[in-house]
């Protein structure tokens, strides 16, 4: 099994940052996995918000945090990051972290959450105006 723990979210105002980390354990991750970031806010559906390939060499982003948000990965650790600046309220929500289980190869498969077989328990991110 896979196990994913994020860290990183907590309260910030408009404007500024923060960084999140999901750490990946379990000796079936592999570095071919796809990872990626979601979010749910209160009363609204689980979204996609960034994805990267195995190799790094890829990623993917919901429209309204590009330029924003940068997703990276550092495979000797086996750990995803999500960047985020300028940050919105529209940011608030729990953010979860997702490894695919499997490698990806059509673009339209790294948003999808039905291809995402591991998630971590979620980090909550407010942003305040």
């Amino acid at each position: 099994q896979v196990q994913l723990v994020e860290s990183g979210g907590g309260l910030v105002q408009a404007g500024g940052s923060l960084r999140l980390s999901c750490a990946a354990s379990g000796r079936t991750f592999s570095t071919y996995y796809a990872m990626g970031w979601f979010r749910q806010a209160p009363g609204k559906e689980r979204e996609f918000v960034a994805a990267i390939s195995g190799s790094g060499t890829s990623t993917y982003y919901k429209d309204s945090v590009k330029g924003r948000f940068t997703i990276s990965r550092d495979n000797a650790k086996n750990t995803v990051y999500l960047q985020m600046n300028s940050l919105k309220p529209e940011d608030t929500a729990v953010y979860y972290c997702a490894a695919s289980g499997r490698g990806l190869y059509y673009s339209s498969s790294f948003s999808s959450e039905a291809n995402y077989n591991y998630w971590g328990q979620g980090t909550q991110v407010t942003v305040s105006s």
